[in-house]
């Protein structure tokens, strides 16, 4: 069974070694709703690596860095391109080190949609969209203003196990040489704990998650912000190694208090003394614990009848749900069929397994289903994509399947951390879910695990936490 893959001791070496080594700058550039700049930081914060706490919908959460310092002309805040854009465009440390629908309107209506990210080459709905009106421009790019969504196109690979049969594009964008798949961003923080980059794997090149990111990097530059010539190998060194020292997650929230009292684990400090090695706790060797979060255990004896007695209860059971919640697991590809079970009996962390961290420990991406068409909106293109075995699949992203070639794969995506997830809805690969709500939803009816009111509250409580 191959599920490491690439994942060689070289790269364990490099994870478990630890991050301080590898320097790092640290900032809030202009443009979000919730920025930081360097001349708001007391010099206090700024040698301690830690950013000043940003509030989200649930709390307060910070960003701490593991070199102690903070640079911010760090080349992640640097326009490398011809468009204007910067890393930070798109992976705001007020938002997460995302974006967000809230902080992109934001940047549209103080700049009219000029705002670097506002660029049609992968912002708006098709390259070809006018943007020469303000109102043209609100059409154009309604996608990312709606659900932070960013337009990405990809080729079916040559001599893939698939053809396209079939298009429904709202936007008659699709070519016979590139599919658009409009994607979230991924967070650019708290990447000690990934085996995968990007939502489809095309950026796993190399025998290192440290190359992988600089490919990445060198692609976004290129991609993204149109740069006409590839970057320098330190330029590309530096944001790595800024990235890499970043650790992000909630410090406190409004109805528990502070995440780190009575012997809670929350916050990004601790987060980033969490031991890590790929692979480890996988569902697929021996070995794997199911008890996946412990930040809260010590929250599960508390007692008394103030709001934040009950409201740290609630996080400690909805981690304790997360762990132990018995979930029927049914035709997930990428588990299933790997176990070669047709229900596997498991939990959240069945497939969320990184200790405290909440993404995959291995790099198995899966298909749980959030690609398909039943939950295709009519914002979104979708694929009919028709396999040499006849087997047919109507999707919204293909995912994984752009990079292999292989019908296997078609719709899996990688399992994405859950660190931080309060400041930076709308959540899975489209945006579909707009609260964390309607994530826990969407697995209670998809696996019809039947939870209570009050177990989905608790759920939604701890996964805010984080």
């Amino acid at each position: 069974m191959k599920l490491m893959g690439k994942y060689c001791a070289l790269r364990v070496g490099l994870l478990c070694l630890g991050v301080a080594s590898l320097g790092l700058a640290l900032s809030g550039c202009g443009g979000g709703s919730h920025t930081t700049t360097s001349s708001s930081l007391p010099p206090a914060q700024q040698q301690a690596g830690q950013l000043p706490a940003s509030s989200d919908p649930s709390g307060q959460f910070q960003t701490f860095s593991t070199t102690g310092t903070v640079n911010f002309n760090n080349e992640f805040f640097q326009s490398l391109g011809s468009n204007g854009r910067k890393c930070v465009s798109c992976h705001q440390p007020g938002e997460g080190w995302s974006v967000t629908p809230p902080g992109i309107q934001v940047r549209f209506n103080n700049t009219s949609g000029t705002d670097p990210i506002f660029t049609p080459n992968d912002g708006s709905t098709c390259p070809t969209d006018d943007v020469s009106t303000v109102a043209a421009r609100q059409t154009a790019y309604a996608l990312l203003l709606s659900k932070g969504l960013i337009r990405i196109a990809r080729p079916i690979p040559g001599g893939a196990e698939f053809t396209l049969t079939g298009v429904s594009d709202p936007y008659n964008c699709t070519t016979s040489t590139a599919l658009a798949m409009f994607r979230r961003p991924l967070p650019s923080t708290n990447l000690k704990f990934e085996n995968t980059i990007m939502w489809d794997s095309r950026e796993d090149v190399a025998q290192l998650i440290f190359d992988d990111l600089k490919s990445q990097a060198k692609n976004a530059t290129l991609g993204h912000a149109q740069s006409a010539t590839v970057p320098t190998d330190a330029q590309l060194t530096s944001i790595v190694n800024f990235e890499t020292a970043l650790f992000n997650a909630q410090t406190v929230d409004n109805a528990a208090g502070s995440l780190t009292a009575q012997g809670g684990r929350g916050g990004p400090q601790i987060l980033s003394q969490q031991p890590f090695t790929p692979g480890a706790n996988s569902v697929f060797a021996a070995g794997f614990n199911p008890n996946v979060f412990d930040l809260y255990t010590a929250w599960e004896s508390l007692s008394g009848t103030d709001s934040v007695t009950q409201a740290r209860l609630s996080i400690a059971r909805g981690e304790k749900l997360f762990n132990t919640k018995l979930i029927n697991i049914d035709s997930v590809r990428g588990l299933n069929d790997v176990l070669n079970q047709v229900i596997v009996a498991g939990t959240c962390s069945t497939c969320h397994s990184t200790p405290n961290v909440g993404n995959s420990s291995t790099n198995q991406s899966m298909d749980i289903g959030t690609a398909n068409a039943n939950r295709r909106t009519p914002d979104l293109p979708l694929y009919t994509l028709t396999c040499t075995n006849n087997s047919i699949f109507q999707v919204d992203d293909p995912g994984l399947a752009l990079t292999t070639g292989k019908c296997n794969d078609i719709a899996k995506l990688k399992v994405p951390v859950l660190r931080d997830l309060a400041p930076r809805a709308p959540y899975f690969h489209d945006g579909q879910a707009a609260t964390l709500m309607d994530v826990v939803d969407f697995y209670n009816n998809r696996f019809q695990i039947g939870l209570t009111t009050q177990e989905k509250t608790d759920l939604v409580n701890f996964l805010n936490s984080l």
